[in-house]
């Protein structure tokens, strides 16, 4: 049954999101939230333009750090849940729904805690039986977990790669007794005529340099190290 709604619901926003109506989407993003088995990162929106109003599921009122029922959705209460730094974008966008045109966003909000989440919303027209245009309805997708993740991710390679500087650093400072940024100078200088990012030729280097002192080298770091006071 689970897998079922979760199927239904990749069907859905695979509609909204049809190549004609020429918008662009991050379907990654939209896949890993879907498919994660959480249906609570899902949920449905739907505008009419002839009385301006709007309809929240439940799982977008959540989104918005609200309990179900509680509030009535607004431009204004939308527009003011935006990141700031988004707003700007947002307006526009907004403009778009309010004429009834397909549109999509990635942007932030910011729920009644605090807490920023990063959003999909994914629109497309409604049509009435006459074919006329009288509003916009689609989906929010919440994938601030995915967006965490990857985040972390990139925060932890860059703090790896600049621990392999600091130690091809480190060596260069030992081995020809220069300064930390001479040091540093010289692994810019070698990636330039490698062209190796620095990061991975300071991998190379302190990999290829681990092991391969000579034992008289050693022993004297041995010694320095055992009787500083």
């Amino acid at each position: 049954m689970r897998r079922r709604a979760e199927t239904a619901l990749s069907q859905e926003l695979t509609s909204v999101t049809r190549p004609d109506s020429d918008i662009d989407i991050d379907h990654e993003a939209v896949e890993l939230a879907v498919g994660a088995g959480e249906p609570q990162r899902v949920g449905r929106f739907r505008f009419f333009i002839a009385d301006q109003r709007w309809e929240w599921s439940e799982n977008i009122e959540r989104m918005h750090g609200y309990e179900p029922g509680s509030v009535k959705p607004t431009t204004e209460l939308i527009l003011g849940h935006k990141h700031p730094e988004d707003r700007q974008q947002v307006a526009a966008v907004l403009e778009r729904v309010m004429s009834g045109e397909p549109f999509s966003s990635r942007h932030r909000i910011v729920d009644t805690a605090g807490r920023t989440h990063w959003v999909i919303v994914i629109g497309d027209r409604m049509i009435d039986e006459r074919g006329d245009v009288v509003g916009t309805s689609g989906f929010y997708v919440d994938y601030t977990e995915t967006m965490q993740s990857d985040i972390s991710a990139a925060v932890s390679k860059a703090a790896e790669g600049r621990a392999q500087i600091e130690q091809a650093k480190g060596l260069l400072m030992a081995a020809y007794g220069i300064s930390a940024d001479r040091a540093f100078d010289i692994l810019v200088w070698r990636s330039q005529e490698t062209n190796i990012k620095v990061r991975e030729l300071a991998r190379r280097f302190v990999e290829e340099m681990t092991g391969a002192l000579p034992s008289d080298t050693r022993a004297k770091v041995d010694h320095i190290l055992l009787t500083i006071s």
